[in-house]
């Protein structure tokens, strides 16, 4: 495997978590005891990070991860436009499982994709930015996340992150109605958020990671009664 897709080793002194706006109100500063935790009946977790702002904020969510689910196994796929808001380093270091780049090495032996589709117990795409979720849409499959989630019969949640007028853009009504006709997926509503560029409330934001949770769990249950997917005991949290 190449230096470039190489995973990340967890560093010694990751960078400082970002608290989200929506958690701030809820906790103090760096505290995660507030933040609701949904029970959670999977134990491997593939979180994708695509190229929005909202990427800022992640370290904190994989802290709140990390210390509400001990026994939640986790892997993330960074895409190349995410890593202009975040690093790998220090995704890495807030959670502490492998972090890889969303793209395939030319020394790469064994089948990525196949591999994440195998292994997880359900995909998180947070945040998803709208070309991500129109190429899913779409059926394409130009990287690993995107083959894993096309191939998966597990649940596979998105939150998407929209910059003005995408919420009601008629390419992100196409692409949401698409996806919401894939039985193991869901596309959470993402909620007002601040335009770095305008600096009005026009922008929109993802929803919490809990949030996603909760879906996930929902998700896995109406597969599993339909017959799609067996149906664990629900881990229990800190």
């Amino acid at each position: 495997m190449s230096a470039g897709t190489q995973a990340v080793a967890t560093p010694v002194v990751p960078a400082p978590a970002t608290v989200p706006a929506a958690v701030a109100a809820q906790a103090a500063p760096g505290s995660v005891a507030a933040v609701p935790a949904p029970a959670l009946g999977i134990s491997r977790l593939l979180l994708v990070v695509t190229g929005a702002v909202a990427a800022a904020e992640l370290p904190y969510w994989l802290g709140w991860l990390r210390s509400t689910y001990p026994s939640l196994e986790l892997r993330i796929g960074v895409t190349a436009s995410a890593e202009r808001f975040v690093s790998r380093v220090t995704l890495a270091g807030h959670s502490g499982a492998e972090v890889l780049p969303d793209r395939w090495a030319e020394d790469e032996v064994h089948a990525r994709h196949v591999l994440w589709t195998e292994w997880a117990e359900a995909v998180v795409v947070a945040p998803a930015t709208l070309h991500f979720m129109a190429r899913l849409a779409l059926g394409l499959a130009d990287s690993p996340a995107l083959l894993a989630a096309q191939c998966t019969t597990a649940p596979v949640v998105l939150l998407p992150a929209l910059p003005p007028g995408g919420l009601h853009s008629a390419a992100y009504r196409a692409h949401h109605a698409a996806l919401a006709a894939r039985p193991n997926v869901a596309v959470l509503p993402p909620r007002p958020g601040l335009s770095m560029t305008t600096g009005r409330e026009d922008a929109w934001a993802p929803a919490p990671l809990p949030d996603a949770l909760a879906m996930v769990e929902q998700r896995r249950r109406e597969l599993a009664a339909a017959g799609s997917v067996p149906l664990p005991t629900p881990a229990s949290t800190l």
